[in-house]
């Protein structure tokens, strides 16, 4: 069965990643851009809904400045929460299953633990509150609904952590990165192949299978962001990554507060799914190799 998905979004991390991995899978993708489904439109996306013929919807788009969504929480509740409340509403119980993907933002980072997906949500800041509120509108809607829940997005194109430390490695500035948030980086490319490795498995699925819900989806290992940088230089540069210094939260003030340990839990996923997330580490180490080999190309 090859499997029709409408993807919105085709920028982000995530998107680019999905239809770059399409064609290892038997699904056949339709992507739309902002320019054709801008969620700060509601009404506008829905209509683009209706109009299309799928089997999976994917929601790979969302509101992510987090710091910047302090000051546009209006925009940022549209884009996160009542765009894709209006799509899971729009699907009912008899359209197409929906992929959603969501944060590890939901929660406040004082567990002293990883989350599992019953634990209590308590965002501490908008973006986590307008992202907790979209999970909760496609939760409360009648359609057959994946809600994943990731951390620390990463990939080779875009804007993300990995990325932001190489270019301030080749500045050649003394580094000193956060050493007190502990979360666990995902890949966007290892995410998006999980989503198109479940795509005919969603879409054949009765509502109430145990498929559909929130699930938590990161690689393995739990790491600060000093640790990570500390991985990212090992990994591109060896014998000469950069010494990173240590720094803490609030060394960096910034409008929005960040969870202090943010870590998924990803053994629901795993028993539901029959998958196991494999080490940041090694997710790490293709990211680093894409863009080592972007760079010669580009030489």
């Amino acid at each position: 069965m090859t499997v029709r998905i409408l993807q919105f979004g085709t920028t982000g991390q995530l998107a680019r990643e999905l239809l770059a991995q399409a064609r290892d899978f038997d699904v056949e993708i339709t992507a739309l851009s902002r320019a054709e489904a801008d969620f700060a439109d509601p009404q506008a996306v829905v209509a683009r809904l209706k109009a299309a013929q799928a089997d999976l919807v994917v929601i790979a788009a969302a509101y992510t400045a987090v710091d910047l969504a302090e000051s546009e929480a209006d925009l940022a509740g549209r884009i996160n929460a009542e765009t894709p409340g209006a799509i899971a509403a729009a699907l009912g119980a008899e359209g197409p299953a929906l992929v959603h993907v969501s944060t590890d933002y939901v929660f406040d980072g004082r567990k002293g633990a990883p989350y599992v997906e019953a634990d209590a949500t308590n965002p501490i800041n908008v973006y986590g509150a307008t992202k907790l509120a979209g999970e909760q509108a496609i939760l409360t809607s009648p359609a057959r609904a994946l809600i994943l829940r990731t951390s620390w997005v990463v990939s080779s194109h875009g804007k993300n952590f990995v990325k932001t430390m190489l270019r301030l490695a080749a500045e050649g500035r003394p580094l000193k990165v956060v050493d007190d948030q502990f979360g666990r980086p995902t890949s966007a490319h290892d995410l998006a192949r999980f989503i198109l490795s479940q795509a005919e498995r969603l879409a054949k699925a009765p509502a109430g299978d145990p498929v559909f819900g929130v699930h938590h989806f990161a690689n393995a290992g739990e790491v600060s962001w000093k640790g990570f940088a500390e991985g990212v230089f090992e990994l591109a540069l060896g014998a000469g990554a950069p010494k990173v210094g240590a720094s803490a939260t609030a060394d960096w003030p910034a409008p929005a507060k960040r969870p202090m340990r943010g870590t998924l839990d990803t053994t629901q996923l795993e028993r539901t799914f029959g998958v196991t997330p494999r080490p940041w580490r090694e997710a790490l180490a293709e990211i680093v190799a894409e863009l080592q080999t972007a760079e010669r190309s580009a030489a």
